[in-house]
């Protein structure tokens, strides 16, 4: 046998490895990424239901006579803002994503002053359009918080699989980035003041 044989034969079968394993690297992260993109997609989805639901509601209690314009007001432009954000599940940054959790927690914020203040109107609490739109948000609450868990849950083998090594090593050249996890909105740690005083 010829004596450069030898090295050739290694080198195939290490060039044939190496193909190998980049090849099962970008297949299994392009599956993650996929999995990621279907429960971003999942997350939007809950947020969209909430805010259909908002413009019911909002119709429903601009019925109520003599009720607080502002309140109102300011619903509508959190509604409209959180749901004019757009982001791309593949391409999504840590920016993005506190961007679009701003803008959801100013919507619920807006929201959870508005349903205080329905308090003051007897009438419209025992509405039964009222009432069942408020239940319908009350379980889109939890359904969103559910995708929220499921897109981190998704995010996590993703994440896994292209920060270990030597997966490290391809993730770079093709373009495999980490994505952010939902977190907590800002001030979500601090203890919500309850004030049932509406004079």
């Amino acid at each position: 046998m010829k004596k450069w044989l030898i090295p050739l034969i290694v080198v195939v079968v290490v060039a044939f490895g190496l193909y190998q394993w980049s090849v099962g690297f970008n297949n299994d992260a392009v599956k993650l990424n996929e999995n990621v993109s279907e429960s971003w997609g999942n997350v939007q989805t809950a947020y969209q239901r909430r805010n259909d639901l908002i413009g019911n509601l909002v119709q429903t209690v601009q019925g109520a006579a003599d009720f607080e314009r502002s309140t109102l007001k300011d619903v509508i432009e959190a509604r409209a803002k959180a749901s004019s954000m757009s982001i791309d599940p593949s391409k999504i940054t840590p920016e993005q994503l506190s961007q679009f959790n701003e803008a959801q927690g100013g919507l619920s914020g807006a929201l959870g002053r508005l349903l205080v203040t329905v308090e003051r109107y007897p009438d419209l609490k025992s509405n039964q359009s009222f009432l069942k739109l408020q239940d319908e948000l009350t379980s889109t609450e939890n359904t969103i918080q559910t995708a929220r868990t499921r897109f981190n849950e998704a995010i996590k083998p993703y994440n896994t699989h292209i920060k270990t090594f030597p997966n490290s090593i391809l993730a770079g050249l093709f373009d495999f980035e980490d994505k952010p996890y939902f977190d907590a909105e800002a001030g979500a740690e601090k203890p919500v003041d309850v004030n049932f005083d509406f004079d």
